[in-house]
């Protein structure tokens, strides 16, 4: 009789993924066994290392070579763009590790009432929350599996990896604890139901293409009717899924609340990390499955990156509190990074200028976050991190240098010149207007149009990332006013890497976009 050979799990290709699981299970392990005095010293060098270690092995293997197939029997694609998005994803979270142990963040006990004497007692004992670590790398593996899935079961299995973690997290914060509870259940809920509509679009295709592997989807598109209802309802309820992770318009409504009540390192992690994972399915998912029927996704791609970039920078205008101003900014720029998924052409080499234009935009999007975020956590008041933006009214005569710091931030926020935000809006509004001329007036006009939304987007957005600037330096400090902590090692080095970046980025782009060029060259695995 003939045996069927076993199949094979490629781990070398694997291992920067493997690493991460292994360090948080690692993790894990430790929470059960270690002293709890000694848990907090051993999570975080086991947390930077597997990290450090995850992102050696990525260079290693884009050294080596990257694959021409999937792997783990065609259900990941460790492709050029994977990795780099893998780099990225395992860099913002490196320094979101340190923004999460500068100081104490999270609560004592999560299980006690706030305010309670068991809350006070958890306290004086110095509890600390220190599952937070491996928490933060089954997050992060979530975030590696999810850009690199190749088919949609392992996808959906991914983003739940991804998103159980940071529910939990969000709920954790130290001060304004009901606002933190209160942001973890909201995120739960919209989160739960979003993964509900992803696999259920998931089956719906499955009924039309008779596989959930990305290629046989694609195959079956070449071949049979675009109209066909399960098609249409199941990629109407997938994009839907995917939109909320990317925190797209209308399914935006979670981020403002989430990004307030949630401690702000975590926060950090998910305005960046998150958003580079989702970003990165939703190629693989509209570029590899559903390339053949573009024509039928772009109209709608085309009016939610509108409405998208529109809601974020109108909505921002009206808010008084920095993170939910932040959050509002970050709704705008997945609108940004939409026009780039909208840009593809007929040419495999217009498809990699697209795609090298996206990825530079996440990479130096993430560490201007991050940065920014990191600022957040330094001005202070009585009842934690000063939030109201009438609290940081005169902080540049208080602290100009870190006033400064962030203003930086937010010009690169808004596109200005010699920042890099600049060149990710220009890569790519760029690559939007080539795909549109490659492909004629009709389709030219339309992403002509997307162009003049983000210019437009981009100009409202630019009000109140000035309005902040002149709040900090033209008004008077109150004589109440926040106290700027003095930063530790860790915070300065999240900083500094913060600003380099967005500044070489700003100046000297071009060894960044040579990278992400050579990782695009090479498109999707199919």
């Amino acid at each position: 009789m003939n045996q069927i050979p076993a199949p094979t799990i490629e781990y070398g290709t694997l291992a920067p993924l493997l690493l991460i699981f292994g360090a948080a299970v690692l993790g894990v392990l430790v929470e059960a066994f270690a002293p709890r005095y000694l848990r907090r010293s051993i999570h975080l060098p086991l947390t930077l290392l597997g990290l450090i270690g995850a992102f050696a092995l990525v260079i290693i293997q884009t050294m080596a070579g990257v694959p021409k197939a999937a792997v783990a029997m065609g259900a990941v694609a460790v492709d050029g763009p994977a990795l780099f998005i893998w780099g990225v994803i395992i860099v913002l979270a490196f320094v979101s590790v340190l923004l999460i142990n500068d100081e104490d963040h999270f609560v004592a006990s999560a299980a006690a009432v706030p305010g309670s004497s068991d809350e006070e007692e958890a306290e004086r004992e110095g509890f600390a929350h220190t599952e937070i670590y491996p928490l933060v790398l089954f997050a992060v593996g979530g975030m590696m599996l999810f850009p690199a899935s190749n088919d949609l079961l392992v996808m959906f299995v991914a983003l739940e990896v991804m998103s159980l973690p940071l529910y939990l997290m969000c709920g954790l914060a130290r001060r304004r604890r009901l606002l933190s509870q209160e942001a973890s259940l909201k995120y739960f809920l919209l989160g739960a139901f979003s993964s509900a509509f992803f696999l259920y679009g998931t089956a719906l295709v499955y009924g039309y293409a008779g596989s959930v592997e990305l290629a046989k989807i694609s195959t079956a598109l070449s071949t049979g009717a675009l109209l066909d209802p399960l098609l249409l309802v199941g990629l109407a309820l997938l994009g839907v899924g995917l939109m909320f992770k990317i925190g797209a318009a209308p399914f935006q409504a979670w981020k403002p609340d989430v990004y307030q009540g949630a401690p702000t390192p975590i926060t950090a992690l998910m305005a960046s990390g998150v958003l580079v994972a989702a970003v990165g399915a939703v190629l693989r998912v509209f570029w590899v499955a559903l390339g053949n029927m573009d024509w039928d996704w772009r109209p709608v791609m085309w009016g939610v990156a509108a409405l998208t970039m529109l809601v974020g920078a109108v909505l921002a205008i009206t808010q008084t509190e920095i993170k939910r101003m932040l959050a509002y900014s970050s709704i705008a720029h997945a609108g940004f990074l939409l026009i780039g998924v909208l840009a593809t052409y007929d040419a495999p080499d217009g498809n990699a200028k697209s795609l090298s234009a996206i990825l530079f935009y996440l990479l130096v999007y993430g560490f201007t976050t991050v940065g920014a975020f990191a600022v957040v956590t330094m001005v202070r008041d009585a009842g934690g991190e000063a939030g109201h933006l009438s609290r940081w009214a005169g902080l540049g005569k208080r602290s100009p240098l870190l006033a400064g710091t962030f203003a930086f931030f937010l010009l690169a926020f808004a596109g200005i010149p010699l920042t890099s935000g600049f060149f990710g809006k220009y890569a790519v509004f760029a690559a939007a207007l080539g795909s549109g001329n490659e492909a004629g007036d009709s389709l030219g006009g339309w992403m002509a149009g997307i162009v003049v939304v983000g210019v437009i987007a981009s100009a409202i957005a630019a009000f109140f990332y000035v309005r902040v600037i002149v709040l900090m330096f033209f008004s008077e400090p109150a004589a109440d006013g926040p106290t700027v902590v003095a930063p530790s090692f860790s915070l300065q080095f999240v900083i500094g890497v913060a600003m380099a970046v967005t500044v070489i980025a700003g100046v000297f782009p071009q060894p960044i976009l040579d990278i992400a060029r050579d990782a695009a060259s090479g498109l999707f695995i199919r």
